[in-house]
């Protein structure tokens, strides 16, 4: 009888964690798989990128800490656009996407980090030396890859989507770049974690545009503002060529 019992309780241990196993690559997998996003800041770069992915399918949640603000915008994108506040975008999405300006990065760490922990985020935040003084000055000692992840320590960071203006990405994304010579814009990416990265590739395809893995987190400094892969407009091969990246 104790035999069974435990044989039982093995059995059930076993398969919990082949759930838990199975759920990231689910969402990194290749196929038409729509999944929700949560979307921390709806400005201009989170409520560029966040209607592209509502256009192509997937429910977003756009966050403020004031979401009846929210309201217009979301009737206009349809039922699959909702506003919550930031706690609940994150327990609504699959993955998140941070969009937010760099200096909120440390209150926003004591507010959602902890609930990161363990989610596919993608992060598009910039420092700039006028607006994030001593966070900027952070950055550039340790990078922006290392500084976004000090502050979110378990989430599966992928840097993306901060390489050029959203005026590029509104122009550019879902049909804009297809008629374009030589294939649509790229977006470089980032990231330690391979599945993170292969759920960001998926989404950033889906937003209209072709991905570029640049490598580990510590490599996001090739594309960060005001590096040599910054502000280009380009296509994949183009991105690869000025990142000296193989083709």
């Amino acid at each position: 009888m104790r035999s069974d019992l435990t044989s039982r309780r093995a059995a059930l241990a076993l398969a919990a964690g082949l759930a838990v196993a199975a759920a990231m690559p689910a969402l990194a997998q290749d196929g038409p798989k729509k999944i929700r996003i949560g979307v921390i800041g709806a400005g201009n770069i989170g409520g560029t990128i966040g209607t592209l992915w509502v256009k192509d399918g997937h429910e977003v949640m756009f966050a403020s800490r004031h979401p009846e603000q929210l309201a217009a915008m979301v009737s206009e994108l349809g039922p699959n656009a909702k506003a919550g506040t930031p706690e609940e975008a994150i327990k609504f999405g699959d993955a998140v996407f941070i969009a937010v300006p760099y200096k909120a990065y440390p209150d926003l760490a004591k507010e959602i980090g902890p609930a990161l922990n363990g989610k596919v985020v993608l992060d598009a935040g910039n420092a700039t030396q006028k607006r994030d003084g001593a966070l900027y000055d952070e950055v550039q000692a340790s990078g922006i890859g290392a500084t976004s992840a000090k502050y979110f320590p378990g989430a599966k960071l992928v840097r993306a989507f901060n390489a050029a203006n959203y005026k590029v990405f509104a122009k550019e994304g879902a049909d804009g770049g297809k008629g374009r010579a030589g294939g649509r814009m790229a977006i470089p990416i980032a990231g330690d974690d391979p599945e993170a990265l292969k759920v960001a590739e998926g989404l950033v395809r889906d937003a209209g545009f072709d991905p570029v893995v640049v490598g580990p987190l510590k490599e996001a400094d090739k594309f960060a503002m005001g590096s040599q892969g910054f502000g280009h407009d380009v296509t994949a091969s183009e991105m690869r060529q000025k990142l000296g990246l193989a083709q």
